[in-house]
């Protein structure tokens, strides 16, 4: 599409605003700017500055027997709503008197509302009274724009349309598509997310990628016809040929483009009207800026040595009490790392814990990682002397005080900016991680930094299978949810604390290569600069590569709505923008803390599981669990079918019930309710016959520890709980789960003591959810992640 695209006509209307000191183009400007992207409906303009006399020749260039009014001013982004917009009769007289009732009443108006709303009070105004305000407001007023008349073919609600580009700072420029006009925020505030508007990453997707996610909505299902009484305005090539100029535009004035002369904060078009199968823009604002340079991608080589050091340091262990520094030495050891090859750094003792120590940096020399847990007031000098002494390949910062709090930031700027100089050396200085984080546990490294003892937070130190990695920004939020994971500690759990340096998307790009890891979970609260989009790169690196990634992004907010003069800050806020970029680029993303537990759980025991579709098997001992499965079908985010079970199928069923002599009280069907009859096999027997038919996804069951045919139950006065043998459904299901090819989850909804019970499958690896409505909800987002990411994978 960038055939039609004139970017020296483009560059020239950004140069003439910036040659009157402007970064915002007004009205006509957009038009022009439109026009040179290959836009073919742009509405035909003229520009009267103030004090000029509007003549009869002038309006005769315009088409029909009326035009419309626009004021043109910087500060006057929704003229509508200061009563800057008329539509008025294509006559002189009649042109003339409204232009001068317009410059009389706007001046009042937004002074009006700029003081009735003082948060959105320009700068320069802040601070006047009411007659000031209306001076300074009518002296930024230009003059009026004159636009051709361009009846919509309908008014009709959701038949106009918004679509921008916006900068954000997490992911770089985003294009954001949706229903428009003046309701457009309350469009997007009250519909579902994803219904109203939808939002992308520039870099991230196509213009035909980007159509597809936009057919979701309501306003494509408005502007194609697919309501009732519904007619077709525009047709499905026009939308993505918008897009796709959109995207372009987007990449082009992007900071990551180093040749751009100029960089797009903003541009947004609301609405696009229709006329006789034309996108028709009615209203659009431009904001833009010169480009500065930003800082050169570093070398993340040096992460491996972080995650499998060779050599390690550690300056803060006490040799008299177990401090933090003691704590995290003590951790390394009995990870496996021999401490003989540790170098504590400590002046007067010569050993702690078995491990060497060495009197300074100096005497070190130079280690793969180096572990700092003293005082943040001793963080800065410590920097300097690693860096002039190449004491070190990385530095995990522990300490708090570096930013995290108030009065700390001077301290962390200052340490930040060292750890710029010195990637900027010729050799790039070491990688940091940090500070305020608890470091790193690698198990392939024989490495954990964290400073918890076992006796708080048990560590599965084994050598069993693991095929999780996790990426923290909270130290304490990796230590809880490992103790929630099903299938023993992640391989690696990295938490970034403040990213002074090191980021989640640095870790998450270096890990999405790493054939040991099969998922990788992520707990974000924040990013750095274009941090997001890293995020997002390494998000579809892993995914490409055959990994399952789960997010949780931290800080529903409300959305900054006064962040811009636009709509589309409030349509698309920033908590909706990484949702969208995230999930977009591949991403599981969690609603909330148990939700994320569930679909690590899901990823890490299903990853190697075949997932053909949505169909499923459910199989209960209870009516209305058997109800309650096909309640939850379409619970919001899952989109669950009913598998139907094959002649074949049924028939082997039927004869298992036969055997068990239940043949005249069970339906085969499903769900399918085999009751509290039923034995323990039956139910293993059901559940490996139904994965056997083709028809068939996944498989949910209720693990019904009150049936009275079965030997698991609880016994609370035994040590362990429960009771069960060695055919018991729970020890027949842990063997059941290794032989299955597709997933099968397992609910109890039975009470409190029967807790015992569940934790001992989910010790064994077997996920199990306390309700039918949780294991079917996270059974249908899992099952259409996985059908989602195959196209990711197929390219």
């Amino acid at each position: 599409m960038d055939k039609f695209f004139d970017y020296q006509r483009m560059d020239e209307v950004f140069s003439a605003a910036a040659a009157e000191n402007r970064l915002q183009l007004f009205e006509y400007e957009n038009y022009a700017l439109l026009a040179a992207s290959g836009a073919e409906s742009v509405p035909y303009t003229r520009f009267i500055p103030r004090g000029e006399r509007i003549t009869e020749k002038a309006l005769n260039a315009f088409e029909g027997n009326k035009v419309v009014l626009k004021i043109v001013s910087p500060s006057i982004v929704h003229k509508s709503d200061v009563g800057g917009v008329k539509v008025v009769e294509k006559t002189p007289g009649k042109v003339r008197s409204a232009c001068r009732r317009m410059l009389d009443q706007v001046r009042k108006n937004f002074a009006n509302f700029l003081l009735a709303r003082p948060e959105q009070m320009p700068a320069e105004f802040k601070g006047m009274g009411v007659e000031e305000l209306e001076k300074a407001v009518s002296a930024e007023i230009k003059g009026v724009l004159l636009c051709q008349f361009m009846p919509p073919d309908s008014e009709a609600f959701g038949n106009e349309l918004l679509v921008s580009l916006r900068l954000t700072r997490e992911f770089g420029m985003v294009i954001t598509a949706g229903l428009g006009g003046t309701d457009t925020e309350l469009y997007a505030e009250r519909f579902r997310h994803g219904q109203a508007v939808v939002t992308a990453s520039c870099e991230m997707v196509t213009g035909p990628e980007f159509f597809e996610l936009f057919k979701k909505t309501i306003a494509y299902q408005k502007l194609a016809g697919l309501t009732r009484g519904g007619e077709r305005l525009v047709s499905d090539d026009q939308l993505q040929e918008c897009f796709t100029n959109f995207i372009a535009m987007g990449r082009h004035y992007s900071p990551l483009n180093p040749e751009a002369p100029y960089v797009i904060d903003e541009l947004e078009v609301n609405p696009f009207a229709f006329t006789d199968y034309q996108m028709v823009p009615l209203d659009g604002l431009c904001r833009f800026h010169l480009p500065v340079k930003i800082a050169q991608p570093r070398s993340l080589e040096r992460i491996t040595k972080l995650l499998h050091p060779k050599s390690i340091g550690i300056i803060g262990a006490s040799s008299s009490k177990v401090n933090f520094g003691r704590q995290i030495l003590r951790n390394v050891i009995e990870a496996g790392y021999p401490p003989t090859e540790i170098k504590v750094v400590s002046p007067s003792a010569e050993s702690i814990d078995n491990a060497p120590c060495v009197p300074d940096l100096k005497a070190m020399g130079k280690v793969d990682l180096f572990v700092i847990a003293v005082g943040a007031d001793q963080v800065p000098d410590l920097i300097d002397n690693i860096v002039e002494g190449d004491h070190a390949e990385s530095v995990i910062l522990i300490p708090g005080g570096l930013g995290e709090t108030p009065g700390t930031e001077e301290r962390a700027a200052e340490i930040i900016e060292k750890i710029a100089q010195a990637h900027a050396r010729p050799q790039g200085g070491p990688v940091f991680l940090g500070g305020n984080c608890m470091g790193v546990i690698s198990h392939p490294g024989r490495l954990d930094t964290f400073f918890v003892p076992d006796i708080s937070a048990p560590k599965d130190r084994s050598d069993r299978k693991r095929n999780v990695a996790m990426i923290s920004q909270s130290g304490a939020f990796a230590l809880v949810r490992t103790m929630k994971m099903v299938n023993g500690d992640p391989l690696y759990n990295i938490t970034v604390g403040n990213q002074m340096d090191l980021t989640i998307g640095d870790f998450a790009n270096t890990l999405a290569d790493n054939d040991e890891i099969g998922v990788i979970g992520i707990y974000a609260e924040g990013f750095k600069n274009l941090d997001g989009l890293s995020l997002c790169r390494g998000i579809r690196k892993a995914v490409e590569n055959g990994k399952e990634v789960v997010v949780y992004k931290a800080g529903r907010t409300p959305e900054g709505k006064l962040a811009t003069s636009g709509h589309t800050a409030s349509v698309a806020g920033d908590y909706a923008v990484c949702v969208s970029c995230l999930s977009q680029a591949g991403a599981l993303v969690a609603e909330d803390f148990s939700e994320y537990d569930s679909l690590i759980n899901l990823c890490s025991v299903f990853h190697e599981k075949k997932v053909g579709g949505n169909r499923v098997m459910g199989i209960s001992s209870a009516g209305f669990e058997a109800v309650g499965l096909a309640d939850h079908l379409k619970a919001e985010g899952t989109n669950l079918t009913l598998a139907k079970l094959s002649d074949q199928t049924r028939e082997a069923i039927y004869e298992l019930l036969k055997q068990n002599r239940l043949a005249g009280i069970v339906d085969v069907r499903n769900p399918m309710d085999l009751t509290p009859a039923a034995n323990d096999k039956l139910h293993a027997d059901t559940l490996e016959t139904a994965s056997r038919d083709e028809a068939v996804d996944g498989m949910i069951i209720s693990y019904d520890t009150m049936a009275p045919a079965t030997k698991d139950f609880p016994a609370p006065g035994t040590i362990e709980g429960y009771t069960d043998a060695p055919d018991s459904f729970s020890n027949l299901l842990v063997d059941l789960m290794a032989r299955l090819e597709k997933p099968l989850v397992v609910f109890n909804d039975v009470g409190r003591v029967h807790e015992p019970l569940n934790a001992k499958l989910e010790k064994t690896g077997v996920p199990v959810f306390n309700t039918c409505g949780q294991a079917m909800v996270a059974m249908g987002r899992y099952m259409d992640y996985r059908l989602k990411v195959r196209k990711f994978r197929n390219k």
